[in-house]
C-alpha cells in the first residue's frame, strides 16, 4: 500500500548504535535524502520502515523511518548554552511566578544576578522568567526584588534535559519511533 504522505514528510529517527535516539531535543531526525545517502554509504541500518517506497530505474524499497547508526557517537556531556535549552532546563515555567508557556506566558530570561551588578550569562547565573516577572524584578538581585526562584541556576546534564524534554513530546511521532523514545522510563506498577 503507498501512502499519500510526501517525501518531505517522511524523516527518520536516527538512532546511536546502542539504539538510544542521538538526541531529544531537537529530536535526531533525518530527511529521506540523508537517510538514503547514509543507506548506500553503509553508515547506518535500517529498523523500521514507513508503508512508502522509492525507486529508481533499477531498485525499489521501502523508505526507513528508524535508522541506527553502525558507529557509536559519544554524547556531550554537558549541552550547549541556549535559550531553548535554558527554557527547557526550566519546563518551559517562569521560575518566579510558575507561569508556564502552556498556559500562553510570554518567557523571557533572566539574569539572576544582574548584568550591572557583574553577573554574567551562564548556566548558574542564567533563569527563565515571564515577561512580567522579569520586568517586576528589574535589575535587581532576587534578594533586593523579594523574588526567590523556585529553582536556583544550574547547569543541566544531557540526560536531565531529556528527562525534562520527555514531558514536552514533539507534535509528530511516527508510530514506528514510539518504542525507540520511550523505553527508558520506568514502568508503574
Amino acid at each position: 500500500m503507498q501512502s499519500s504522505l510526501s517525501l518531505d514528510g517522511c524523516p527518520a529517527l536516527v538512532l546511536n548504535a546502542d539504539y538510544q535516539p542521538l538526541s531529544y531535543f531537537p529530536l535526531s531526525l533525518w530527511n529521506w535524502q540523508t537517510v538514503v545517502k547514509a543507506v548506500f554509504l553503509d553508515r547506518v541500518s535500517i529498523v523500521a520502515e514507513y508503508d512508502r517506497y522509492i525507486q529508481a530505474p533499477s531498485l525499489k524499497f521501502r523508505l526507513p523511518s528508524v535508522i541506527a547508526l553502525k558507529q557509536y557517537v559519544r554524547p556531550a556531556r554537558f549541552p550547549a548554552f541556549t535559550r531553548f535549552n535554558l527554557f527547557l532546563r526550566d519546563r518551559f515555567s517562569c521560575q518566579y511566578c510558575g507561569a508556564s508557556s502552556r498556559d500562553g506566558a510570554e518567557l523571557t530570561f533572566d539574569h539572576v544576578v544582574p548584568r550591572a551588578q557583574g553577573g554574567r550569562t551562564t548556566w548558574q547565573n542564567v533563569t527563565t522568567a515571564c515577561a512580567p516577572c522579569n520586568l517586576r524584578k528589574g535589575g535587581r538581585t532576587p534578594q533586593q526584588a523579594g523574588m526567590m526562584p523556585r529553582q536556583w541556576p544550574f547547569q543541566p546534564t544531557i540526560h536531565q534535559l531529556q528527562a525534562n524534554g520527555r514531558a514536552f513530546p514533539p507534535n509528530h511521532l511516527h508510530e514506528s519511533w514510539r518504542d525507540f523514545l520511550y523505553w527508558d522510563i520506568e514502568l508503574e506498577p
